[in-house]
């Protein structure tokens, strides 16, 4: 096994090799004290289409840690090693 680089690029090239793609999520969220403002933030990782197992984990995350509800998640996924087809996944869903 060869040495994987400090920079993680071993680790990124394994996860492209074995099915994962780049997820980018926009969460629009509720402010804690001002409830009528809502703000989005910019979520992306390598993860597993059509189950989503690391999204889903930060979304939990979220909920657990984070003060400032969910209002609605939207993402893509996209596959960086592919045939020479291009399928734009894109998904969006309410959490309340």
């Amino acid at each position: 096994m060869t040495p994987k680089s400090s920079s993680g690029v071993g680790r990124v090239t394994e996860l492209l090799l074995g099915g994962y793609g780049l997820t980018t999520a926009e969460l629009f969220y509720r402010m804690p004290d001002y409830r009528n403002v809502l703000n989005s933030f910019i979520w992306q990782e390598y993860d597993l289409a059509p189950d989503y197992p690391e999204l889903f984990k930060f979304i939990e995350f979220w909920q657990d840690t984070i003060e400032g509800p969910l209002h609605s998640v939207r993402f893509t996924h996209r596959k960086l090693i592919a045939p020479g087809e291009w399928r734009n996944v894109v998904g969006e869903f309410r959490i309340h």
